[in-house]
């Protein structure tokens, strides 16, 4: 048994191990691959929308379900494109930043998005 396995990448536990190919979090029921883990030793959180796809600054982004806006009669309607958008550490899980055109800036999160 290896001594020098990662921790867990969700709850930053230290009791993880190996199952097969994959690394186990028994806390809180994480599994991952460890090639997974290496290709993230950049400390760089990877933003993926929806569908599982992953986000870069500069991305354009459909919204996939219609989102209340506070002070708006409207939302978002489901099906609106957002272009340029930029990857941030948000409060809330809101991992987005951009310009909605009509609603102007806002933080949106990223399970209500998919890739464009």
């Amino acid at each position: 048994m290896s001594d020098n396995l990662p921790p867990c990448p969700e709850c930053s536990s230290a009791y993880t191990y190996e199952s097969g190919a994959l690394l186990v979090c028994p806390e809180c029921g994480h599994e991952w691959s460890p090639s997974e883990e290496s290709s993230n030793d950049t400390g760089d959180k990877v933003t993926r929308d929806a569908v599982g796809n992953v986000l870069a600054d500069g991305d354009t982004v459909t919204v996939v379900k219609t989102l209340k806006v506070k002070g708006s009669p409207s939302g978002i309607k489901a099906g609106t494109r957002v272009r340029n958008i930029r990857i941030v550490d948000g409060v809330d899980g809101h991992d987005i930043d951009c310009k909605v055109d009509g609603f102007g800036a806002m933080q949106l999160k990223s399970s209500v998005v998919k890739k464009a």
